[in-house]
């Protein structure tokens, strides 16, 4: 709403639906953000960036009376699937691909002069639990580790070129060593370790970056934080923590 709390919007495809599941990495950032930012979830299911581009105008309207302060956009794991012999299906060839996404970051960056970006790079996957999965959705789709390798590459290069901030998942979720075993939940969608890796390198850029107003949660006022006379008060009559404290004091462990 005009005025209201800046809004963070979420969009992608599975990894961003999911986001709020299985002590997800949306939820996490809600959490978070509690009282400092509305997060949005906008995320699809099976979709690329083909599909993404069909709608980027709805779900982001230019002439939208309030435009998001920041867009996390996580695309990627489905145009890098093996093309169908039938040319259906979600593979888009990587050349596509960086096009489109340039394409999506283009008009996010056109939506407000405020408006923050950050890309989400292809994270890697546990083939084998793909392959002996239950689900025919995931076991017969190829998707290989260097396919996702290749489009995270291609992701980060382009936003070296364009001056856009990236958490490049294909090198940080492997920086722990059971990576393999601990980040996914069916070795395609994040588990809650997964989604901490997520959480904590998207915290990181909203820290290092040059952006005004800072974007991160420890430096955004908190809604309705000022002194009031309801606060909460311990026997003595003295009050204890001000609500702009809480975060702080829940010991939330994110820095």
């Amino acid at each position: 709403m005009p005025g209201g709390r800046p809004v963070f919007v979420l969009f992608g495809s599975s990894i961003v639906q999911y986001s709020f599941s299985n002590g997800g990495w949306g939820a996490a950032l809600a959490d978070i953000y509690a009282r400092k930012a509305d997060i949005v979830l906008r995320g699809y299911i099976g979709w690329n960036t083909r599909r993404a581009l069909q709608v980027m105008d709805k779900v982001f309207p230019k002439d939208s009376p309030v435009q998001p302060s920041l867009v996390i956009v996580y695309f990627g794991g489905n145009d890098s699937i093996a093309a169908h012999s039938s040319g259906l299906g979600p593979h888009v060839p990587i050349d596509e691909y960086i096009g489109n996404m340039r394409k999506i970051a283009e008009h996010l960056k056109s939506l407000s002069a405020k408006t923050r970006v950050i890309f989400l790079s292809c994270p890697p996957l546990n083939e084998e639990m793909l392959r002996k999965s239950t689900s025919t959705i995931l076991s017969e789709i190829v998707r290989t580790n260097e396919t996702c390798r290749l489009y995270s590459d291609a992701c980060v290069s382009l936003c070296k070129e364009m001056d856009l901030k990236v958490v490049d998942l294909w090198n940080a979720m492997q920086k722990r060593g059971d990576w393999v075993t601990a980040c996914f939940t069916d070795g395609l969608h994040l588990s809650e370790e997964g989604s901490t890796i997520v959480v904590e390198e998207i915290l990181k850029v909203l820290k290092e970056a040059d952006w005004d107003p800072c974007l991160h949660w420890k430096a955004m006022p908190t809604e309705f934080g000022e002194d009031s006379t309801y606060d909460l008060v311990s026997s003595s009559g003295q009050s204890t923590v001000n609500p702009s404290e809480w975060n702080i004091h829940r010991k939330i462990p994110w820095d």
